[in-house]
Formats: structure tokens, sequence, C-alpha cells
């Protein structure tokens, strides 16, 4: 991750391949037609069953009338799944060499995620925290790994900022032995003490030398992930759907549903993808809150898909919840995806105060919709989509206004 030192040069050129085994040396920020690899991707596609697997335990405590102990937990499995996810890839943007033992180490972090999805679900009935603590420091032994291997590369600054990153890593997961060791109420406390021990490694491994990121590759490595889990969500209320329809035949009762939630997806991936990010992130301050800020979009994304299953097995009388808790399950964490992205993405490239009011006001009349119980998932949906077209109509005018005068439009 970075801070908000001065980048340190770093040589260019993507790593040629000349042996299984080559040095893990840091990449340049001015390679041209940096895209995200094939083993990236495998990456993110095994990330996602584990966000499947918090998912649904959060969609089987919020169906019991258990939110609030299903949201902490969901928030919990989703810390370790995100940090891991971003730790991975912000490395990956400075040093992927593709040599064989990176990809081997890679695929050890694979198999760490697995057995982490494996626990997530005890850990949610039994507060058994064993097996998750077991898969995330698979996968955070094997990120000490690779700092450490940077490391031996690198002199000054950059050896000195790898170090850091590997032993931070390192004692934080010592920390998280407390979720296992730990009584039960102490654990909450145990999370927010060791995720703010977290998210301080990068802060403080980087004033010793920025890491070579590239804005582009990052910016698209972020995108990928976000299709990604509005994919899985588009799978999961899928499923849902058609189990409530085959098992009581109340397709009247789930269209709107469906419907809705299709709306409130593709809503989602148009407003995300409207602004060209990458630019914005040059400043590294800027790329610093930009990737924290990313735990909420990625967190309320796939909360979207939890909610409408909630909304769906409520429909057909499987959740024992009202109809007005139901709809907040998916009317909420819609609002906090659009006042995430709002605030991370959008509000850089709106122009006007009428372009910077669009997202806030969706999202709170997104919220009011809630109150619409049985029709709100529809009502949501239609109120995102109409976002979209007052967003595209506004930029339209100011772009042609622009023109007129002879101004440059930004993006978005």
């Amino acid at each position: 991750m970075t801070s908000s030192s001065a980048p340190a040069p770093a040589p260019s050129g993507a790593p040629q391949p000349s042996g299984p085994l080559r040095r893990l040396t840091a990449r340049g920020r001015d390679e041209a037609h940096r895209v995200a690899s094939p083993l990236e991707l495998f990456f993110d596609l095994c990330f996602v069953v584990a966000i499947a697997q918090a998912g649904v335990q959060l969609v089987h405590s919020v169906a019991a009338g258990h939110a609030g102990e299903g949201i902490l937990n969901y928030a919990m499995a989703f810390f370790a799944i995100w940090w891991a996810w971003m730790n991975f890839s912000w490395f990956a943007s400075a040093y992927d060499n593709d040599d064989a033992l990176y990809r081997v180490v890679t695929l050890v972090q694979i198999a760490g995620v697995l057995v982490l999805a494996a626990g997530i679900s005890r850990a949610a009935t039994h507060h058994d925290f064993l097996l998750v603590w077991l898969g995330y420091l698979i996968m955070r032994l094997a990120m000490a790994w690779q700092w450490l291997r940077a490391a031996r590369s690198a002199t000054g600054g950059e050896r000195t900022a790898a170090l850091r990153y590997a032993y931070g890593v390192l004692l934080c997961q010592v920390g998280w032995l407390g979720l296992v060791l730990l009584p039960e109420p102490a654990r909450p406390w145990v999370f927010l003490v060791m995720a703010v021990a977290e998210l301080s490694v990068p802060l403080y491994a980087e004033k010793a030398q920025e890491t070579s990121w590239h804005p582009r590759h990052i910016a698209e490595r972020y995108g990928l992930f976000t299709i990604i889990v509005l994919g899985e969500t588009i799978a999961a209320a899928t499923v849902a759907v058609k189990s409530g329809a085959d098992e009581h035949d109340a397709l009247g009762e789930l269209l709107p549903i469906a419907a809705g939630g299709l709306l409130i997806v593709f809503s989602a991936w148009w407003i995300y993808f409207v602004v060209p990010i990458h630019g914005h992130l040059r400043s590294s301050r800027r790329a610093f809150v930009w990737g924290y800020g990313h735990y909420f979009v990625f967190a309320s994304a796939a909360a979207i898909g939890a909610g409408l299953e909630v909304a769906v097995e409520q429909a057909v009388g499987k959740a024992h919840i009202s109809a007005l808790s139901a709809s907040a399950a998916v009317t909420l964490p819609t609002a906090l995806y659009l006042l995430t992205v709002w605030a991370l993405h959008s509000r850089h490239f709106k122009v006007g105060l009428a372009q910077q009011l669009v997202l806030p006001v969706t999202a709170l009349l997104v919220i009011c919709c809630t109150f619409l119980r049985e029709w709100a998932v529809l009502a949501a949906g239609l109120v995102s989509s109409a976002a979209v077209a007052v967003g595209a109509a506004l930029t339209v005018r100011t772009a042609a206004r622009d023109r007129g005068t002879g101004a440059t439009a930004p993006a978005g």
C-alpha cells in the first residue's frame, strides 16, 4: 500500500522471462499496457468463494432475526478476506515477476483463503475461529515470504520498507491469536485493535520508501474484483429466486424482488465504472484513502446479494422477520455502496452542485424505499436506475455547455 512520502524511482519495464527463478525486483510505474495477469484473475475468483461463505452466514443470521450479530461476524470475516486480497494486489502491482516461486507462493495464498472460507460457517455459528485463523495464517505467512524475498533483492529505503512489511505482517498474525485464545466477550475488541494494527503496517512501512505500484494496474484490479463481487451477488440472488419459485410457487411475490435486484446491480456496475479513476490515483495520499475505502465498497456490494436472499426468504415465509427488516437488508447496503462509490470515485469528477448531489440524494431515497416493504427492492432498483439516467443527462448537458464555451469537460 502507500503513504504520503515521495515515490523513489523504480526500474521500468515488465520482468523478463529469463528462467524459472528470477530476482524479485520492483517494477516501474511507467510500464505501458500493464494489465492483470491470469494468475491475478484466478486469485480473485478463488477469493469469491470466501465472500460467498460470508454472505451465506449473513443471510442466515439476518433471516433468523439476529442482524446485529450477523453483521459483526460478516464484518470480521470480510476484513480478513479483503485485507489479504488487497495486500497481495498492491504487492503484485509493484513486484510481480511471474517466476515459478512467485506463482507457487501465490497458489499457497489461494489455499489459505479456501481454508478460511471453510471455517467461516463454524466461526459464525459456534464462535470457533481456529480454522479461520489457520487459513489467514497460511495467507499471511505466504505474504511475509514474498516481502522477505523482495527485501533480499532490494537496498536502502526499499529494503527497509519490505522488511517492515514482512515483520509487521508476522507480528499482527500473532495478535490475531486472541480470536482463538481469549474469551468470547473480548473478541470484538481483539478484532478492533488488530484491524487498526493491520491498517497501520503499510503506513509505517512506506515511510521508508513507497512501493512502485502501477495506477492503471491497481485501478483495473479493483475494478475486476468489483465485477466479480457483483457477479456473485447476481448468482446468489438468482439461486434464491429460483429456489423460492420452485419450492413455494411464489413467482408473483418474487418477480418484483428479482427485477429490483437486477436493476440495483446493473446500476451499481454503471456508477462504479463511469469515471476513469486511475488518474486520481497519481497521488499517494489519495490512493491510500481510496484503497482502504474499498472495504466498504466490496462489503456492501456483497451484502446486497445477501439482502436479496433475505428478501426472497421473507417473501416465501422462510425468514422469521418483518417485511420492513427484509427490505432494510437490501436498501441499507445499497445506500452504503452508493455513498462510498461517490466518496471514493464520483465526487472527484463531478462539476456543479447538481452532479455532486445525485448519488447522495439517491442513497437517501433508497433508504426511504425501505418503508415500501414488499415493493422496496423494486423501488430501490428504479431509484438507482433513475440516478444513472440523471447522472448521464447532467454529464451530457455539461459537456455540451463546455463545447459551446470551448472548455474541457471532465470525465464522468
